[in-house]
């Protein structure tokens, strides 16, 4: 290997390391955007934070529609912080995935979650809570 090589060979993990901590959030970032979510949560009764585009969310987002409720919704990709908040609610819930949905503060779960409590009459019952605390 010839000095041009070695030379290219001792940068590279310093120009990884650059690359991926130019990548990651920093700690401010990470502690804003956990604020932001327990406060979004703590606020407002129903909350779903979402992607625009996504056909899981838009579905959770129709099964409230079909309730006359208007959730709080938070899309993740029309933001500058939305991989902070997403990174956040895995910190909180354990998922990545969207939608994630809360209800008087607590966390209902995704898509498939919001649907299940829906035919099951669960979710009705938490939305009575959720207008006897706003009154």
């Amino acid at each position: 290997m010839g000095s041009v090589e070695k030379y290219i060979m001792c940068l590279l993990p310093l120009g990884l390391l650059l690359v991926l901590l130019f990548l990651s959030p920093s700690a401010d970032a990470k502690s804003s955007a956990l604020s932001l979510v327990k406060s979004t949560v703590k606020d407002h009764p129903i909350v779903i934070f979402s992607k625009s585009y996504c056909p899981y969310c838009k579905r959770a987002k129709g099964v409230f529609s079909s309730l006359k409720k208007v959730p709080h919704v938070v899309e993740l990709d029309l933001r500058d912080d939305g991989r902070d908040i997403q990174d956040a609610l895995f910190e909180l819930v354990g998922k990545r995935t969207v939608p994630q949905v809360f209800i008087n503060g607590k966390h209902l779960g995704g898509s498939d979650d919001t649907v299940e409590a829906h035919e099951s009459g669960h979710l009705e019952k938490l939305l009575i809570l959720t207008d006897d605390s706003e009154l």
